[in-house]
């Protein structure tokens, strides 16, 4: 249990690695697969509740410290208009709760039903997305919702859930690996039907 946590946490780390060269796809409005948000949610499916919380304090503060921080508003020279931005540690917040929510159909997860915990994680991106984007406009004193904004958070969130099984296949082979079992009761399906 121990060696696939560190794994997993390791693996996190290695998504926010990726995410820096995954581009942009500019023909869908802008959207991109959330490479950090998709193996957080698909790891806090597969791992307790404690360690569930470190990987969303871990990859919450990792990404506030690589989008929050620097000058306010970006480089003064560069955006003469300052933007309010949101504060540093909201998304270890966000993190928890997408975490709680995979937890939440971990007992379908156990019995081999992976899919629903795919399928959830495309709705957990799409309500990140859409709370940081509430949070934002929050911030800014304003609410404005355009329908390009909403096209960029579906298909963010469509893109990012159809890699999910590739995530999933990832930590399968993971704790074949670590001999850990992440859904013990589909396992004990499979040897009974022999």
């Amino acid at each position: 249990m121990f060696r696939y946590s560190l794994i997993t946490l390791l693996l996190l780390l290695t998504a926010f690695v990726v995410q820096q060269f995954l581009p942009a796809f500019t023909g869908i409005h802008d959207s991109r697969i959330l490479i950090v948000q998709l193996v957080f949610l698909c790891s806090a499916v597969t791992v307790g509740h404690r360690t569930m919380l470190l990987l969303a304090f871990i990859g919450g503060f990792c990404w506030d410290a690589q989008c929050a921080l620097g000058p306010h508003g970006g480089d003064p020279e560069v955006y003469t208009q300052q933007v309010e931005s949101l504060r540093f540690g909201y998304s270890i917040l966000l993190f928890g709760a997408m975490g709680v929510l995979m937890q939440g159909i971990q007992p379908l997860f156990k019995q081999g039903k992976w899919q629903f915990s795919a399928l959830l994680s495309g709705i957990a991106v799409l309500l990140y997305l859409a709370t940081e984007y509430a949070i934002i406009n929050f911030v800014r004193g304003n609410f404005v919702l355009s329908k390009a904004t909403v096209y960029q958070i579906v298909f963010t969130s469509l893109l990012t859930m159809l890699f999910s099984p590739l995530i999933f296949w990832l930590l399968f082979r993971i704790a074949e690996a670590c001999d850990h079992s992440i859904n013990p009761e589909a396992g004990r399906r499979r040897r009974h039907a022999y």
